[in-house]
């Protein structure tokens, strides 16, 4: 799953070398830390927020799979 989102956000930046995903792993829930350019922040979220909440809805099918949650945070 992180590897979806890292390709996903690297390829909607401008500095995609700036792309860092931090993985939190708990028992039902999974956490997903996404830090880049403050530049590029903008680009990840999208107008209204559709890009990060298409992200969040690809993230949220791959973890349901599993049986799990899953969280996509943008951290500034």
């Amino acid at each position: 799953m992180k590897a979806v989102i890292e390709l996903i956000a690297k390829s909607l930046v401008d500095k995609p070398q700036d792309v860092k995903i931090t993985e939190i792993d708990g028992e039902k829930t999974i956490i997903y830390e996404l830090r880049c350019n403050p530049k590029d922040i903008g680009k990840i979220i999208g107008k209204s927020g559709k890009t990060v909440g298409a992200m969040r809805t690809i993230l949220n099918s791959m973890a349901a799979k599993q049986g799990r949650k899953a969280l996509l945070e943008i951290v500034e």
